[in-house]
């Protein structure tokens, strides 16, 4: 049986040749599956906001540009190379009706905006992706394979 390794909520790992990358709980979140196929190296990101901005906080995998340039620092020492990456995304949803001009808006439609936006200025695009309406999913990246799933509650699993 392959090893599980569990990404948190505004968390990263990275591990080679074998495992099974999964993070839960991707609701307006998003989760962001990179792959480096030549060297079996893979790494999932599990994002919550599209951007740092001034704030204290030191947690730099909670968002989208902060997250994704230290976790395409750190593929790239252990021998990623950007060109060969296959990035995918999960989660973005709209997990709840905001009314009144509060601001927030569709943090989940934020989050996926910014990531695409991201990746495109690093030279990656997306390859494949499953974001958007009102569900939360589990996204998974089998490391040995480089194949990422994406399950979600009465819904048949997805291939991206």
């Amino acid at each position: 049986m392959e090893k599980k390794i569990s990404v948190g909520i505004a968390d990263m790992k990275i591990t080679r040749q074998e495992g099974i990358l999964i993070t839960y709980a991707l609701g307006s979140c998003i989760g962001i599956s990179f792959y480096d196929p030549m060297i079996k190296l893979g790494a999932l990101l599990h994002i919550m906001l599209p951007e740092k901005g001034r704030g204290n906080d030191s947690n730099i995998y909670k968002f989208a540009d902060s997250g994704i340039h230290e976790t395409l620092r750190k593929l790239s020492a252990y021998g990623a190379t950007k060109r060969r990456l296959v990035c995918k995304i999960a989660g973005g949803a709209k997990m709840f009706e905001m009314k009144g001009a509060g601001g927030l808006g569709n943090i989940g439609e934020r989050n996926a905006q910014n990531v695409k936006r991201i990746l495109m200025a690093e030279g990656l695009h997306v390859a494949s992706e499953d974001t958007g309406a009102n569900y939360a999913r589990t996204m998974l990246l089998d490391v040995s394979t480089g194949k990422v799933s994406v399950r979600s509650a009465g819904r048949p699993e997805r291939f991206l």
